[in-house]
């Protein structure tokens, strides 16, 4: 048996942050020899809410340079652009004319996003679960990386497929196959430097509760200096009153590589002004060569366009066969 399929994928809007990486690509990483990876800038989904058409295709280059600077190796993965491969936007019509429309309206990302843009609130958000599902089915994807915030997002794509297997395909000779959640719990979830009890966000409109990949010296230490914390001296893991404590001093274990119980040892008779600048020094270290590397990838444009067309070309591949599947089941005429 060859090796199993994962799909993921990121939208280009903004700086990627810490949250970003360390709940998802530095996953990606680690695992990829183990997979067939398929990762993807999704720029579809980028444009979901209001977004600024003069930096959508410089965000989508930027995305694309980070996953390189993280470590993802064309040897195991591929990167490509979502909206290169055309399938992803037929497909997604294909599904929609199976999925129910209450299935949507059920979906706690679009009932919160929506009620902040109250009338301005787009179909394509109401849709966007279609379209992620359209992602991941193409690809024949075994496996998909998901958090917490996006476990209802695949359930969907699950039960898709289980609606058009049942209706259109048999037990023998499924439509689409089947995609299993891969959820890693350690540092998955990273919270706001300004509210530990709020996950970290490109969507906050603080810069200062996030630290971006590319944030300089100087504003890491910046916003970490001004980060939440508390007046208690000793610092511990899993208080329930002090959940700014056990984010940074999540961080710092996973940044250092060090184990919980060593870092419980090393913090508990610390206070912020010990461990504050020990945390900043962890994360500029740590964030130094995914910054040297980005910075020359992004210098060498040719290369990079080099890379998104040889990943749109394997990309096609698989998605046009899923994709002439679906239709052959759906009864369309093929083409002549």
């Amino acid at each position: 048996m060859g090796k199993q399929r994962i799909l993921s994928g990121v939208q280009p809007t903004g700086n990627l942050h810490l949250g970003n990486y360390l709940g998802a690509i530095r996953n990606w990483v680690e695992n990829q020899q183990d997979y067939d990876n398929f990762f993807c800038v999704v720029d579809l989904h980028a444009i979901t809410v209001p977004h600024d058409p003069k930096q959508l295709a410089q965000n989508t280059y930027a995305i694309a340079a980070l996953y390189l600077a993280c470590g993802i190796d064309l040897e195991y993965s591929t990167i490509f652009v979502q909206s290169h491969v055309s399938a992803h936007s037929e497909l997604t019509w294909l599904l929609n004319c199976i999925t129910p429309l209450n299935w949507l309206e059920r979906m706690t990302q679009y009932k919160e996003k929506a009620l902040k843009q109250g009338e301005n609130v787009s179909v394509g958000l109401l849709d966007y679960p279609v379209l992620m599902a359209a992602d991941i089915l193409l690809y024949n994807a075994d496996k998909v990386p998901v958090g917490e915030d996006q476990k209802q997002h695949l359930e969907l794509t699950r039960d898709i497929v289980i609606r058009i297997n049942d209706k259109f395909g048999s037990k023998e000779k499924p439509v689409l196959k089947l995609p299993e959640p891969l959820i890693r719990k350690e540092g998955a979830r990273v919270m706001s430097l300004t509210d530990g009890t709020k996950k970290m966000s490109k969507s906050d409109e603080s810069e200062l509760s996030r630290i971006n990949l590319l944030d300089p010296p100087d504003v890491i230490q910046k916003k970490i200096k001004k980060c939440k914390t508390d007046p208690i001296k000793g610092l511990v893991f899993d208080a329930p009153d002090r959940p700014e404590c056990n984010n940074l001093l999540t961080l710092y274990s996973i940044l250092a590589s060090k184990t919980k119980s060593d870092v419980a040892i090393e913090a508990q008779e610390m206070g912020w002004g010990q461990f504050k600048p020990l945390l900043t020094e962890t994360l500029i270290e740590s964030l130094k060569p995914i910054q040297d590397k980005y910075q020359s990838i992004m210098d060498d444009k040719n290369y990079l366009q080099t890379v998104l067309k040889d990943g749109q070309h394997k990309a096609e591949t698989v998605a046009n066969e899923t994709l002439l599947r679906v239709k052959d089941a759906l009864g369309f005429l093929p083409k002549f």
